[in-house]
């Protein structure tokens, strides 16, 4: 029973892993299933930066708007 539970795991796996590949992945690259481009860095670094400040600044944002409303 577990015998052939685990050849049909494995076979499963094998043919998954087939149609990645051929469907356009390659694999392990790495930063290949990111949605933004990793190796032009200033424009990582300024993406990073927006993202990050954002995240910093939002409460900050709100709190300003809140006071502002009257």
């Amino acid at each position: 029973m577990l015998g052939t539970i685990s050849r049909v795991s494995n076979q499963f796996g094998r043919n998954v892993m087939k149609n990645f590949v051929r469907n356009g992945s390659h694999g392990g690259v790495p930063g290949e299933n990111l949605p933004f481009d990793i190796h032009n860095r200033k424009r990582l670094t300024f993406h990073m930066m927006w993202f990050i400040g954002s995240g910093m600044a939002a409460p900050f944002l709100v709190l300003w708007y809140q006071l502002a409303k009257k």
